[in-house]
């Protein structure tokens, strides 16, 4: 009885050390790596980078537990799902849809070869741990996607002009860029050239705001129109980058 427990333990212990062990740092690092493209916004996203890393390491894994022979088949078998995981993906202007499904398809191969092979515990769990990708790490996405795109939408670029005295051009520049820096403002760009037969120069910046608050650019432009040497100073937002 003792021998029968010690065999036992010992096979579900080398099991766990091989098959699920592998599975499972593939599927963490695949959630790492699809994370990261999350938060960016690429089409190819938490899920899909899991499920790759996790189907690429279930195929990789089933050639290394069984027969060399058999590993010939698995080539054709992922060959195949490839060209059939490609049919599912489709391109809607600048949009990529059906690439989730693909990786399906080709995670769900994996669990058929484990079981055609023999495996059927490791399909099992194989299985268990797809339908967990994507029911388990849907929310999750959606959840980044709502904190990246919040994060992307309060940000708001200002572009400022600034009409001053050219003999106060530097003071002028001096004083913009300090009014900016005490409001939490990020001077993206400044370019400041003198208007032809005047004694005029005009300034123009590009601000970055965390958030769209009129009242802050409102209090800049406040600022620097309380100096006699301005002669004017207005904002508009821009939806575009710095140039």
């Amino acid at each position: 009885m003792i021998a029968n427990h010690f065999s036992w333990h010992t096979a579900v212990s080398a099991l766990g050390q091989t098959t699920f062990g592998r599975l499972l740092s593939a599927l963490t690092l695949g959630a790492c790596v699809g994370a990261e493209r999350q938060w960016r916004q690429r089409a190819a996203g938490l899920r899909t980078n899991t499920l790759v890393c996790f189907g690429a390491a279930a195929f990789v894994d089933l050639g290394l537990t069984i027969s060399p022979g058999t590993t010939q088949v698995i080539a054709y078998v992922v060959s195949g799902v490839g060209f059939l995981g490609a049919g599912a993906i489709m391109k809607d202007g600048g949009n990529v849809r059906g690439l989730n499904t693909a990786a399906t398809l080709w995670c769900s191969a994996a669990v058929g070869a484990y079981a055609g092979a023999g495996k059927v515990f490791e399909a099992a769990f194989v299985a268990a741990l797809l339908v967990a990708i994507n029911s388990v790490l849907r929310p999750l996405s959606r959840f980044i996607d709502r904190r990246s795109l919040s994060v992307v939408e309060t940000h708001a670029l200002y572009r400022l002009r600034l009409v001053c005295d050219v003999e106060h051009q530097t003071e002028a520049e001096y004083e913009l860029t300090r009014a900016i820096a005490e409001r939490s403002l990020v001077l993206q760009k400044t370019h400041a050239e003198r208007v032809e037969d005047t004694d005029h120069s005009i300034i123009q910046v590009i601000l970055e705001s965390p958030t769209h608050d009129a009242n802050v650019l409102n209090a800049v432009a406040a600022e620097m129109r309380a100096y006699p040497w301005t002669e004017s100073v207005e904002w508009t937002e821009t939806g575009g980058e710095a140039e």
